[in-house]
């Protein structure tokens, strides 16, 4: 299956790109090779071309490198991009795979940059302010749901238990199963 967007993916990356000149001169040694990234039943085909920029692969070139990530490793990737590669099989040119990846740690989209275009920059770091308070806020939310959840089910509906209260429990069991045994043996010399 070939990615739909195919003209998306490039225009999207080079938008990156062009912000970052440091990013283009680490592509420009690999001109004119090509990768090719599997993501689950998802394949596409990029071309280095030779400012640094990438383009779709019009030939039927075999690529340098092949990059796959299964379908269920993507959520792992895209949480911890420091570590993406880790979740990933990589055949072909050792480099250029080191080069994408360096890229995939660190390149970065500039939202404030690209919205203060569009709005202008006070009314950007208004929107991106906003944003992010709003994100704080969703994940004070969602610390404060679960944590009352969980007292819910832990205090006034027991159908938890703490892991101290198990512990506990487990060591009276194991204190008193070695009592009992000793009182077996004492009864046993008794008799």
């Amino acid at each position: 299956m070939t990615l739909p967007l195919e003209s998306l993916l490039p225009a999207t990356l080079n938008h990156l790109l062009k912000q970052e000149a440091w990013a283009r001169a680490k592509l420009m040694p690999h001109a004119g090779k090509s990768a090719q990234f599997e993501i689950g039943p998802v394949t596409t085909k990029l071309l280095v071309e030779a400012d640094g920029l990438i383009g779709p692969v019009t030939t039927d070139q075999s690529p340098a490198v092949t990059i796959r990530i299964r379908a269920a490793d993507l959520p792992l990737v895209l949480q911890h991009r420091d570590r993406a590669f880790s979740y990933v099989t990589i055949d072909g040119d050792a480099e250029f795979a080191n080069a994408i990846s360096q890229l995939s740690q660190s390149l970065r989209w500039d939202v404030g940059d690209d919205l203060g275009n569009l709005v202008g920059d006070v009314a950007a770091n208004r929107i991106i302010e906003g944003g992010t308070a709003l994100l704080a806020a969703a994940h004070a939310t969602r610390r404060t749901l679960t944590e009352n959840m969980a007292e819910y089910f832990l205090e006034e509906q027991p159908m938890l238990v703490r892991p101290h209260a198990v512990a506990d429990f487990s060591g009276d069991v194991v204190r008193l199963r070695d009592d009992v045994e000793r009182l077996a043996k004492r009864i046993g010399r008794l008799s």
